[in-house]
């Protein structure tokens, strides 16, 4: 298990640094190599998961000088975010052989794209917050460097924002970090459990979790990402970056320290206050990559309601969105990659009647939009469900209404979208859809998110386990 968990971690981190040499001479070997490292990645962390459920926590650590120590261990909040994370990025790879194929930098997008796997593998298995700092670091790199691809002037502003306020939330979180190894004496999360965090500490660690998750007020960020190429927004807002924030709240303060009551109150006002300020900017904007990027924010808000609410149903039901919107919502912004490739515009207004030229997409994004909007059987609305139920039960009706009304605004948004697009009168006449590999991964996420939904009692379970920790 121990051997395991060090493939896991580190075949996407050393194997990125190999894919630009490979990519020199045998581009074609290049793409099969950043697809066969992520894969790993997916196949070893299920190769864990009978390990986790069965109660064991494979552990792995190196004692450093000056108390410090290396460590990386797997449990089921770590493996569930680590198979959650791989998968998605496997499909977003496999469609990237279509849609980045044409354009330059490809050397340094797969390695950058790999390299963004293996930081998010290495954070969900840390077990000390200054090795968690150091892969969060690296996630942001890779993240600044993919949003500036096209490598235009707006493009590298936008980068260089989104680069400025996740950097600057997470240094104000080190800042944290140093105050709990003050108290402590150790940055060991598994020699911390249990511990009482200074509401101080907790404040600053929050700055870099809503930097990272892109939660109000530090939102602005991410909408503006969208200028990146569309398998580059649907990694960083679906399967890996955004879920950093959230995963970083339930490591610490769902599943390890004990902190002021006062936080199940706060950061759910939080959450809701976000859900409703970007599903509002989301019903009004035209543009289809910001659209379904003010959608993240809210749907975020969920998965923070869900972590930070305090009890058990809503945890689970916040790990379970996390699922549910990395599968549904990469699916979203891969198929507006489909139509934003093909017309070479993202404006919704000068979109209509795609249906007939794009019958795959059509349906790929109507089932992602169904699992996103919470409607049975798809696996949102099993996560809505227990979010708000976690609120019911922590005698907060109030939140819970606020998240319901979030939910009827998602409905008509996405629906906005929907017959903006693909129904209504045809004006665009001549393109269709081309790539096999970007068709063949939206149909499969499409078909996954309501599949999970089935089958959501398989991953209930393991989300269940994460509270048992308690």
């Amino acid at each position: 298990m121990q051997a395991t968990l060090l493939v896991c971690i580190f075949t996407p981190l050393i194997g990125a640094c190999l894919l630009p040499l490979i990519g020199q001479r045998a581009p074609r070997v290049r793409n099969l190599f950043s697809l066969l490292f992520v894969l790993a990645s997916f196949l070893c962390s299920a190769s864990l998961l009978p390990a986790v459920l069965s109660g064991s926590k494979p552990l792995i650590r190196l004692a450093l000088p000056l108390g410090l120590s290396l460590g990386f261990q797997a449990d089921a909040l770590s493996v569930f975010m680590a198979m959650t994370a791989s998968l998605v990025a496997c499909v977003i790879l496999i469609y990237s052989f279509g849609y980045i194929k044409d354009y330059d930098n490809q050397n340094e997008y797969y390695f950058m794209a790999v390299l963004f796997l293996g930081a998010m593998m290495g954070l969900v298995y840390s077990t000390s917050l200054i090795l968690l700092y150091v892969f969060w670091e690296i996630s942001a790199i890779a993240c600044w460097r993919l949003i500036g691809f096209y490598r235009e002037e707006l493009t590298i502003v936008r980068a260089n924002k989104a680069y400025v306020v996740t950097v600057f939330g997470a240094l104000i979180m080190l800042v944290g970090f140093l105050g709990i190894w003050g108290q402590t004496g150790t940055f060991e999360l598994t020699a911390m459990q249990g511990a009482h965090v200074p509401a101080w500490c907790v404040v600053l660690i929050l700055f870099g979790i809503l930097s990272k998750s892109a939660t109000f007020p530090l939102h602005s960020w991410l909408p503006d990402a969208g200028v990146a190429p569309s398998p580059v927004t649907s990694l960083l807002h679906a399967a890996v970056l955004v879920k950093i924030g959230v995963y970083a709240y339930a490591r610490l303060f769902a599943v390890t320290f004990t902190i002021d009551p006062v936080f199940t109150q706060i950061v759910p006002i939080i959450a809701a206050v976000s859900a409703l300020i970007s599903a509002g900017c989301a019903m009004v904007e035209t543009d289809i990559k910001r659209i379904i990027a003010y959608s993240t924010i809210s749907q975020l808000a969920f998965i923070l309601l869900g972590v930070s609410i305090g009890n058990e149903t809503g945890l689970v039901g916040g790990m379970l969105y996390i699922l549910a919107h990395s599968v549904a919502k990469g699916g979203l912004f891969l198929c507006a990659g489909i139509v934003e490739h093909n017309l070479h515009t993202k404006d919704i207004n000068q979109m209509g009647g795609l249906y007939k030229r794009f019958p795959l997409t059509a349906v790929a994004f109507a089932l992602c939009s169904l699992s996103v909007m919470g409607v049975p059987p798809f696996s949102g609305y099993f996560a809505k469900f227990l979010v708000v139920q976690g609120a019911l039960t922590a005698n907060q009706p109030w939140l819970a209404g606020v998240f319901i009304l979030g939910a009827f605004m998602t409905v008509f948004y996405l629906s906005r979208v929907f017959f903006k697009v693909f129904l209504g009168p045809e004006t665009n006449h001549h393109a269709h859809e081309k790539s096999r590999a970007m068709v063949g991964s939206v149909v499969f996420l499409g078909v996954l998110a309501l599949v999970l939904g089935v089958f959501i009692s398989l991953p209930a379970e393991l989300a269940s386990r994460i509270w048992g920790v308690l």
